[in-house]
């Protein structure tokens, strides 16, 4: 009777199945919005200042453009709050600007292997999608050339198809150049705190100097970041893909794209030291695949075995002077202007590659003492960690990040940092790739892999002992001043008691040339003593490096 009961209660899976639908991406995020960022009201509105910023950022330097940005913020009585972006940049043609901000996975980044700040071709539509999802609004855009024409439309996002929905579209002559975004939000906040939007464009202006930019906030306060240099950043090259950082899917989905004829001219010409030396070496090794057939014919076993044969060969390191470093000078002229910090240390590595082939490099800074640590509850300073990608602030998600790791991992009171937590000290590193490893499409935390930590971990290490020679130095200077006033305090009462015993001279002149000698042979008995510590301190670095 049981069996009966249970094979009645059977369900046959064509009854499953009716319940199954295809999603777009738009859909999916749609659901999972926090995903891209969007979780919380305070960080969801930098998430907003953020996707804006960066695409104006990018636009301007690629055209060879000085970029100036405006973004005001406003309450509004219904409790949204309206966001307007606009930059100086080249501007976006109207044929393409439905797809760069109203469609997701597209645009001009995704597919090229070269250093950006962004990567995945999400951000401006889901800025569109936030908006729309929260108070059911289009978005206002205008675009321009700087040929004359101008461009207005209105955009929300057909969410099922994944495809932007223009309105009041118009085109009148003026002389706009750049882009403008005009959206309402709901569900965001505005506030001063150190996750919020004037804190982003804090940190974006200090890994921009060429960079000016002005912030309005809900009040009507006015803040502007000032450029502190003209020099432009040179625009990033695309570079081919190395052969160790190629996954065997990854292999498969190119070759079946490419226009090359044979399979050994394809991986010639489509990956970096694969001289036609290391083609006839790779087809050595395996001897089944036939390296004259089409890459479109390649099957999943070849490449795989490819793939592993490549891991075996010996190969040069892939081209570094794809990446753009922001630069020391240009690091040390933000920080100083930004944080008046009383001193400044920058240090920038040679480049290095990660997971086998993909090419990056660290920058890294300290600032101590001026307005230099994050300020606290109780209005002291404690230790700051300034993170950045590609010159991108990295806001969130601190915890589970590569350059967090790396700062945890150091003894700071080897650099007489006794406690970083409550120092008045900020750690600025900039990670330079041409593939940021992301910890999720959020884009706020690097990977913790091996080989970016501990590079990261060195170059903060650089500046820290240059800001220990520094410290143990102003602790010198401190000590000899204190050691001076005790020895001049009984000058005084020294020359008068030497006139009493020589029974001549004036105690006022006595004095004078006491003064005097005590000046001159205290500096240099202290000078003397002053070199003797640094050569102690260089001895001691170098023991240090040696335990590293």
């Amino acid at each position: 009777m049981e069996d009966e009961k249970e094979i009645e209660n059977e369900v046959n899976g064509s009854e499953i199945f009716k319940e199954f639908r295809e999603y777009s991406v738009v859909e999916f995020f749609k659901k999972n919005r926090q995903m891209l960022g969007f979780a919380g009201k305070v960080r969801s509105l930098t998430t907003i200042v953020h996707e804006y910023t960066t695409n104006s950022l990018d636009a301007c330097e690629e055209a060879h453009i000085l970029p100036e940005m405006m973004i005001k913020v406003e309450d509004l009585p219904d409790g949204h709050v309206k966001v307007t972006i606009q930059d100086n940049g080249p501007g976006i043609p109207q044929s393409h600007l439905g797809k760069a901000m109203g469609m997701m996975l597209a645009g001009t980044k995704f597919h090229r292997y070269m250093q950006q700040r962004g990567q995945q071709g999400i951000g401006g539509a889901g800025c569109t999608l936030f908006s729309q999802i929260t108070t059911g609004k289009a978005t206002k855009m205008r675009s321009g050339l700087g040929d004359g024409k101008v461009y207005e439309c209105e955009m929300k996002i057909d969410v099922k198809n994944n495809q932007p929905l223009i309105t009041n579209q118009s085109e009148f002559m003026g002389n706009f150049r750049g882009l403008r975004v005009e959206a309402e939000f709901a569900e965001v906040k505005y506030d001063k705190s150190e996750h919020g939007v004037y804190e982003y464009l804090k940190r974006t202006a200090m890994a921009n100097p060429h960079a000016q930019i002005t912030l309005i906030e809900p009040t009507g306060e006015k803040h502007v970041f000032q450029r502190v240099s003209d020099k432009i950043p040179e625009k990033p090259t695309e570079i081919q893909p190395h052969p160790l950082g190629v996954t065997t899917g990854d292999l498969i989905d190119i070759a079946h794209r490419t226009d090359s004829r044979k399979l050994s001219s394809f991986l010639s010409n489509t990956f970096s030291r694969m001289s036609s030396a290391k083609v006839e070496e790779l087809a050595k090794l395996v001897p089944t695949v036939n390296f004259e057939k089409s890459p479109k014919d390649l099957k999943w076993p070849e490449a795989e075995a490819i793939v592993n044969s490549v891991k075996t060969l010996k190969w040069i390191a892939p081209p570094t002077d794809a990446l753009r470093p922001i630069g020391s000078d240009q690091i040390d002229k933000a920080l100083k202007n930004i944080l008046a910090p009383e001193f400044v240390s920058v240090s920038e590595r040679k480049p290095k590659v990660f997971r086998g082939g993909i090419p990056f490099m660290v920058e890294a800074a300290i600032a101590y003492g001026g307005n230099s640590g994050r300020a606290k509850a109780d209005e002291s300073k404690g230790g700051d960690i300034i993170r950045y990608a590609n010159r991108v602030p990295l806001m969130f998600d601190g915890g589970s990040c590569a350059i967090t790791e790396a700062v945890k991992n150091i003894d700071w009171k080897r650099y007489d940092i006794k406690d970083f937590d409550n120092a008045p000290v900020s750690v600025f590193t900039n990670f330079v790739s041409v593939h940021v490893p992301y910890t999720g499409t959020g884009k706020q935390a690097i990977t913790m892999e091996d080989e970016i930590v501990e590079e990261i971990r060195y170059a903060i290490m650089e500046v820290a002992r240059d800001l220990q020679v520094y410290l143990r130095g102003k602790v010198r200077e401190m000590d000899k001043e204190t050691k001076k006033k005790i020895i001049m305090r009984y000058v005084k009462e020294l020359s008068m008691d030497l006139a009493d015993l020589a029974g001549e001279g004036a105690p006022a002149d006595i004095e004078k040339k006491l003064a005097n000698l005590v000046e001159n042979k205290y500096e240099k008995i202290e000078g003397d003593a002053e070199e003797a510590g640094k050569v102690e301190g260089v001895k001691e670095d170098e023991e240090n490096e040696k335990e590293e």
